[in-house]
Parts: structure tokens; C-alpha cells; sequence
């Protein structure tokens, strides 16, 4: 049985958007359901979701583990996994830990770009690696079934992850630094531990982690997917595409400023650019996992590395972590 996976997209969530990740075949999406939301606010981002569900509910479901991503490839409908892509609705609680696996979260990353209470996010200048209270999050998310996620994190956060958590890591969205070099993307020494400890890198097709941006060309994309295979196990490689379709741009300008700053953070885009850059013509959306398929074939990949890569990677780390 061969699934696809798409283990990160932060849409602007609707019928439609369903529609596109069924159209693609998509079995089950992790989305990003926090930035800066502390524990209520969350709460009421989970409600909305639950009016989602009901009235989606012959597209989509709420996966909370392998299981639901079997049920949706036999009922053809998309198992959706909670992500957070900051710590903030633990606020400074362990106990919240157990109480966010409760409403459905899956992952979590320890940062956003900035440092938090727990680890030193990809942005700041000096990494001081993961926090007293960090250890002891890593060890409740272990206990409780919540994957740590450090899309975000500096590198000596990731790695004092890697080697506190018990359990594989993962890092839902980025790509290697040797091919674009943005402060997100991750050096060769990480990728190689991270491969070594059973942990996923998703790969991204977020503009701004790939080499020529919007212009990025699908042979260079899989160039550097088949690069990354050389470095690291194949088995380890997967896709989080970070698609933000239909999003406007003042939510990039939440996700980037919260309510942190009164400055304007242009983030990974530019005073010129600072609003969502523009998806490469081959991946304009989920429909994309077509064209990544006959691209991955055509570098030279066989169909049961195509088929790990676009899906069956990512159910099978989901599948060890339960």
C-alpha cells in the first residue's frame, strides 16, 4: 500500500482547499494550527476546526495516529494532524503538555524563529541550545505522544533535541542549506544526525527555502532531493510543503510579528517582498505531488523511493512513533 503525505501546509482552510488535497491524493496533511496562541486561544482555533470537520466530513477527519491515515486512504478522504509551529499554548505549564495531545496535537515545535522557554529559534544570534524547561517538555511529549518538531530551531537546539528526546524527531519543513542557504534550512552535520536517529526531514516547497525562489525549477528541486539522498538515508527524506494557499498576506505578517514586536519583521521576505511570495508554476498546490513524482523518476529515483519520499516515509515514521 502506497500512501502520500503532505506533512505541512498552513492554508486558508475551506471546502475548496479540501477538494485540491483530495484531487491530489493526499491521504492525510499535518497542519499548522498555532503561531503565537496561547492555551484559550487555542481552544477556540480547535473549535473551529471541529465545525470544519462536521462540515467536511466526506473529505476530512482528525488523524491521531497511523490508524487514521489506513482509514482515510480505504475511505478516500484526508486524515488531518494538529501541528504547532510554537510552543506558546503550554505557556509555562508542563501540565498544559498533556492537555494539547488531549485537543489533537501531534507536533510541536520547541521554537518560532525567536527563543522561547524552551529551546533558541533559527533567527537569534546566539544559540544557547534547548532550556532546563526544554529538557523537561522533550521528556512529557515523549510520555505523551507529541513529536518534537524544530523547523525552526538553531542548530545546537536541534541537536541537543535529537539527543535528549527518546523517541525520532522531525523537521516538518525545511530543505538543505548546501543547495539554498536561508537561516531555515539545515546544514549537512544536522541532517546527518538527524537521518542517524531515525528522525524525518520534510522537504518545502515554500519559495523562500528554495534556490531561485518562485523560479525554482522542478529539475533543480529534485537535484537537490536526490543531493540529500546521497548525504543522508533515503528513508528519512519526506514532504511538508508549507503551502499557505489562499492565504492573505497580513496572516504572514502575524505569523512573523505576533504580538512580540512593534517593528515590522520582514522575516525571510523583504521590505520589496513582504507579503507571501508566489508558488513555482509546477507546485502551485497540492496537485504538484504529480509533477514531484515524474520529476523524482526522472532523476533517477525507482518507484518504491518515489513512493517512500511522497508518502510511505512519512506513515511509517508516524507508525513508529506510536
Amino acid at each position: 500500500m502506497n500512501y502520500k503525505i503532505d506533512n505541512l501546509q498552513y492554508c486558508n482552510w475551506s471546502r475548496k482547499v479540501f477538494k485540491i488535497n483530495r484531487e491530489a491524493g493526499l491521504d492525510a496533511v499535518h497542519v499548522t494550527i498555532v503561531y503565537h496562541e496561547d492555551f484559550d486561544e487555542l481552544q477556540e482555533v480547535v473549535n473551529k476546526w471541529n465545525i470544519l470537520f462536521e462540515e467536511n466530513k466526506d473529505l476530512i477527519f482528525l488523524g491521531r495516529n497511523f490508524k487514521d491515515i489506513e482509514k482515510a486512504k480505504s475511505e478516500k478522504k484526508t486524515a488531518i494532524f494538529f501541528g504547532f509551529q510554537n510552543c506558546s499554548p503550554v505557556e509555562d505549564d508542563i501540565s498544559l503538555i498533556e492537555k494539547v495531545h488531549e485537543l489533537g496535537c501531534l507536533f510541536m515545535q520547541l521554537t518560532y524563529n525567536n527563543q522561547s522557554l524552551l529551546a533558541t529559534g533559527c533567527y537569534e544570534k546566539n544559540d544557547s541550545g534547548v532550556t532546563n524547561f526544554g529538557r523537561e517538555a522533550i521528556k512529557e511529549m515523549n510520555r505523551v505522544g507529541i513529536v518534537i518538531d524544530m523547523s525552526h530551531s538553531a542548530e545546537k537546539s536541534t541537536i541537543d533535541a535529537i539527543e535528549i528526546s527518546e523517541k525520532p524527531i522531525a523537521i516538518t519543513h525545511a530543505n538543505p542549506s548546501f543547495w539554498h542557504d536561508a537561516k531555515r534550512n539545515k546544514s549537512n552535520k544536522l541532517l546527518q544526525i538527524l537521518s542517524q536517529s531515525g528522525g524525518m526531514i520534510g522537504l518545502s516547497l515554500y519559495p523562500h527555502h528554495l534556490k531561485d525562489g518562485t523560479n525554482c525549477t522542478l529539475n533543480s528541486f529534485c537535484e537537490m532531493v536526490a543531493k540529500t539522498a546521497d548525504l543522508i538515508d533515503v528513508k528519512n527524506i519526506g514532504i511538508g510543503s508549507d503551502l499557505c494557499l489562499h492565504q492573505p498576506d497580513k496572516v504572514v505578517e502575524w505569523m512573523r510579528n505576533g504580538t512580540w514586536t512593534k517593528s515590522t519583521n520582514f522575516g525571510e521576505g523583504s521590505k520589496k517582498i513582504p507579503g507571501f511570495p508566489k508558488q513555482p508554476e509546477w507546485f502551485l498546490d497540492a496537485r504538484g505531488f504529480k509533477n514531484l513524482e515524474n520529476g523524482l523518476k526522472k532523476i533517477g529515483f525507482n518507484n518504491n523511493e518515489v513512493n517512500g519520499i511522497l508518502g510511505n516515509n512519512w506513515f511509517n515514521f508516524y507508525k513508529g512513533i506510536n
